[in-house]
């Protein structure tokens, strides 16, 4: 590697070091990483702002504002509160099964959203769970993250690394469907008994707010049926665009920003106060994020690795096949798995070429499921991490760098663990 790319690693790890041990706000570590990454020249104006393969990623940051102004609305109708009882009322207020019941309707939703879309979502109506119980919200904000990663990896629309890789494939949503949706299923049982265990000390309720809980109405949380009719509309709106972007040629992002400033309009509230609610630290985070791993991505030191790993099993598909699974799961667990797939989807391809079977498919399938479960393993792994850990920081419960990666960590071995004889059943 060139004294650049020697450079723009070191930057990189000091960055990641001064955002894992929170020695500096998190925010404050991304943006100075990127800014280092301007001045050695391992990046420009060119690449950090107008590349899409290098630079910040315009579409996510777009998206993620109008689903942020399309939550700051709904926040204000009662909307939350209301799937906060009911969901309460149906687990009779044990905190367990309150889990089970957010965790699943998550994972689901992520399958037929996308990951960030639906934390936005959901992260509110735990907070309020979590408060009118007396439970500690990070455990429930944790496991609801890493089942949206897990829901999300099911579909071709559910992640965005899915929709690279589909574009580079030729697989169609079918596929998708066929061959991840089965394995996910197993991991999303596999992951609800695991949040028995890992977040154990998290199910101690107090009866008396229970009882407080379960004797609310439901409609008495609504506060203006109008907003939450025209937010609802909204919503449904947004929510067909996505899973019709591809057939009306509409980016989500677009879908998302048109949405969010024509509920804002609708909704006859203040816009200063709505624009309050858009966590524009986490978006200055995913702006650095971006431009720190395009630097990488431009001096070629993430090609190398990829390159290096793969070239190492000399053609022998199988063992391609699990160190394309765990070198994606390690890589995207560092770096933010969308620029991550970017990258290895050219050399995945020329190995699915070069191995000229059915079975090299089988390549595809093990970054798709290495770089979704991946982003499970650390806090800034996947974008819906990052999203969750600004909403938990803004609502006065932060979840540290740390106590994310401890759970991270374990979850990620196992489930990735889990997909390899699964790949080997399923393919060979």
């Amino acid at each position: 590697m060139t004294l650049q790319a020697w450079l723009a690693v070191a930057i990189f790890v000091i960055a990641y070091v001064l955002i894992a041990t929170e020695w500096v706000h998190r925010v404050a570590a991304a943006l100075a990483g990127a800014v280092a990454m301007l001045l050695i020249g391992a990046t420009d104006a060119a690449h950090a702002f107008f590349s899409p393969e290098s630079g910040v990623d315009w579409n996510v940051i777009v998206l993620l504002i109008g689903m942020m102004l399309i939550v700051g609305v709904l926040r204000r109708t009662g909307l939350f509160e209301y799937l906060a009882i009911w969901a309460v009322k149906r687990a009779r207020g044990r905190p367990y099964p309150v889990m089970v019941l957010l965790v699943v309707i998550t994972a689901v939703a992520s399958a037929g959203l996308d990951t960030v879309t639906t934390v936005l979502l959901v992260a509110p109506v735990t907070l309020f769970v979590c408060d009118r119980l007396g439970l500690p919200a990070a455990p429930f904000l944790i496991a609801e993250v890493m089942a949206s990663n897990i829901g999300g990896t099911a579909t071709l629309i559910g992640d965005p690394p899915n929709i690279i890789i589909a574009s580079r494939s030729g697989l169609t949503f079918n596929d998708f469907l066929t061959v991840l949706t089965p394995i996910v299923a197993i991991l999303l049982v596999v992951f609800l008994i695991l949040c028995r265990w890992l977040f154990r000390d998290a199910f101690r309720h107090d009866s008396a707010k229970v009882s407080a809980v379960l004797a609310m109405r439901e409609r008495d949380a609504v506060r203006n049926p109008r907003l939450l009719a025209v937010s609802l509309t909204v919503l449904t709106l947004v929510l067909a665009g996505f899973v019709l972007h591809s057939v009306l040629h509409v980016e989500p992002a677009i879908v998302a920003i048109v949405g969010g400033l024509l509920l804002l309009a609708a909704s006859r509230l203040d816009p200063d106060e709505v624009a309050r609610d858009v966590e524009w630290h986490t978006l200055l985070f995913f702006s650095g994020l971006f431009i720190m791993v395009g630097a990488l991505v431009n001096t070629g030191v993430i090609g190398q690795l990829s390159q290096a790993a793969t070239q190492a099993t000399e053609g022998n598909l199988w063992g391609t096949t699990l160190l394309m699974l765990w070198v994606s799961a390690g890589l995207s667990a560092i770096v933010d798995n969308i620029p991550y797939v970017a990258t290895m989807s050219p050399i995945v391809a020329d190995l699915v070429r070069a191995d000229g079977t059915a079975q090299g498919n089988v390549l595809w399938w093990a970054l798709a499921l290495g770089a979704d479960l991946g982003g499970n393993a650390t806090a800034i792994g996947a974008s819906a991490n990052v999203v969750v850990l600004g909403i938990a920081e803004r609502a006065g419960r932060p979840i540290s760098f740390w106590q994310f990666t401890k759970y991270g960590l374990i979850v990620t071995v196992i489930t990735v663990a889990i997909c390899v004889p699964y790949l080997y059943l399923r393919l060979f």
